[in-house]
């Protein structure tokens, strides 16, 4: 039984050595511990063809899925960048919050959670890395401050969608399960920041991080535990970044701001020698037309009732493993073209481009240029993707995911507490998602709890709040990020930089849970 737990994983243990040990690209390492768990899966798990294509389909329909945000979101910033608007928007967020160290901490924390309650999906790692390194942040350390920075927004992100599913997955009223899983990512809102501002050298704004911690953390609670959980993300978001601009008010900046990671980067002039520059402009009406539209899709009432009902899904049929293991019959990931975050993405990217072809801010070239770039980023970052989504379903069908969770639970007996936040980080490091984290793991932690006569609202809360930490750590989302910085192949320079806080972030959680 020992060498099952060891051969499922050892695809995992593969792609970390790969990533972590060898420093291998996402590109490079996710085909080769894909076809090590192909073979793994053939030899020790029972894998049949039938069970072959029906994971490695559904995979790659999730994993276009993602991809369906990165492509658009790397065409918009490409198309920004090109009329300096980056730089622009830099530098006037340099005007709003002077001490340039905060400025970093909340756009890597508070305005990357902000977005993930819009959208999700690696957005803002996609959109807030580049900013930082404009900002003159070392790229590797920009990817992976935003990649802890966002994750404890995840769970109440994307208008809600993720905690809505664990509510139904479970069958349990979300007004209940609420209050348990907000107070469990609250304490991991303040462990983010502490965590993002170790990364970017900026703990002397230790202060500042249990100040704007404790405010985020507060409105994310009363919005969710109010019934408001699809706004509890963006909420705590805007609130720390509100609050983090009247932190600065009346703060001088600080006379040395010469971090390792700032080395070498002289304050940003002024795009067009003003403020309220024509680049300023363009990009905060494209990023904010951006961020209105995704609003006004999300949010519930006519125009998403109109929106949503347009699907496209595929249904998969009963498939089983030689070795007796059984997936249902079932739809893949549902896709709503008129819902997804990057329908709205594109259509702000091509309306972007007219913007500033009318007002003189590019050349028509400049959309192809744009084109290319995204191209020459987004295509070797996909292959990533869909290597290490593949891999993540293949184990799933063939029973290795949930053998490694069960194998947990057994271990630990009465203190399965401790590392039930470490399971939910297991699925979203394998899977690219805490939805799909909670998905499969969310009914064997309320068995866990019904079987150790644990409160189960404990043990659901810990399960989504480790999904949710495992978004710093799946290399799906951290090479979403890499792409958008130029990093292609240095994936693995992130994850050794996420990988032991996250665990070690999760271990608090648990311990938090064994106590309760």
């Amino acid at each position: 039984m020992l060498l099952n737990y060891l051969l499922a994983a050892l695809p995992v243990l593969i792609l970390l050595g790969l990533m972590v040990g060898l420093r291998w690209g996402a590109q490079r390492a996710g085909p080769a511990s894909w076809l090590a768990g192909v073979l793994i899966a053939i030899v020790a798990f029972g894998l049949t063809p039938a069970v072959w294509w029906v994971s490695q389909v559904r995979g790659l329909l999730l994993a276009l899925f993602v991809l369906a945000v990165m492509w658009p979101a790397l065409l918009l910033y490409n198309l920004v960048d090109r009329t300096g608007g980056i730089r622009a928007l830099a530098h006037g967020l340099q005007h709003v919050i002077h001490d340039r160290g905060l400025l970093l901490l909340v756009l890597a924390w508070a305005f990357s959670g902000l977005l993930e309650g819009l959208a999700g999906f690696g957005l803002p790692i996609a959109i807030v890395s580049p900013m930082l390194v404009v900002l003159g942040v070392d790229p590797v350390i920009a990817v992976a401050a935003v990649a802890v920075g966002h994750a404890w927004s995840v769970t109440f992100g994307d208008m809600g969608v993720i905690f809505q599913t664990l509510s139904a997955v479970v069958q349990m009223d979300p007004a209940v399960l609420a209050p348990a899983a907000a107070a469990m990512l609250g304490v991991a809102c303040l462990a983010c920041g502490l965590v993002t501002a170790r990364i970017l050298g900026q703990m002397r704004l230790w202060p500042a991080v249990l100040a704007l911690g404790t405010l985020m953390a507060l409105v994310q609670y009363g919005m969710a535990v109010g019934g408001l959980t699809p706004l509890a993300a963006f909420g705590a978001g805007l609130a720390g970044v509100l609050g983090a601009v009247l932190y600065s008010r009346g703060k001088p900046a600080p006379a040395d701001q010469n971090s390792p990671v700032l080395a070498g980067s002289a304050a940003l002039p002024a795009v067009g020698g003003q403020f309220f520059s024509p680049a300023l402009l363009g990009a905060l009406a494209s990023y904010g037309g951006l961020a209105v539209v995704m609003t006004a899709i999300a949010w519930p009432g006519p125009l998403r009732a109109a929106l949503l009902p347009t699907v496209w899904q595929v249904s998969f049929p009963e498939v089983i493993t030689r070795t007796g293991f059984l997936t249902l019959a079932g739809p893949g990931t549902a896709f709503r073209p008129f819902t997804h975050p990057g329908s709205a993405i594109l259509l702000a990217a091509l309306l972007s481009f007219a913007l500033f072809r009318r007002f003189k801010l590019c050349a028509p070239a400049d959309l192809s240029g744009a084109a290319r770039a995204t191209w020459h980023s987004a295509a070797p970052a996909s292959i990533g993707i869909i290597a290490t989504v593949g891999l993540s379903t293949l184990m799933e069908h063939t029973g290795m995911t949930q053998l490694l969770a069960s194998g947990m639970a057994n271990l630990m007996g009465a203190a399965f507490p401790l590392v039930s936040p470490l399971v939910g980080i297991l699925g979203a490091f394998a899977t690219g998602s805490n939805n799909n984290s909670n998905v499969l793991f969310a009914p064997l932690q309320k068995s866990a709890a019904a079987l150790l006569s644990i409160d189960p609202r404990l043990l659901l809360a810990a399960q989504t709040a480790g999904g949710a930490l495992g978004s710093m750590l799946a290399p799906a989302k951290i090479t979403v990020g890499c792409s958008t910085v130029g990093l292609k192949g240095r994936e693995g320079d992130v994850l050794r930089r996420t990988l032991l806080p996250g665990l070690l972030i999760g271990l608090l959680l648990g311990v938090i849970a064994l106590l309760f």
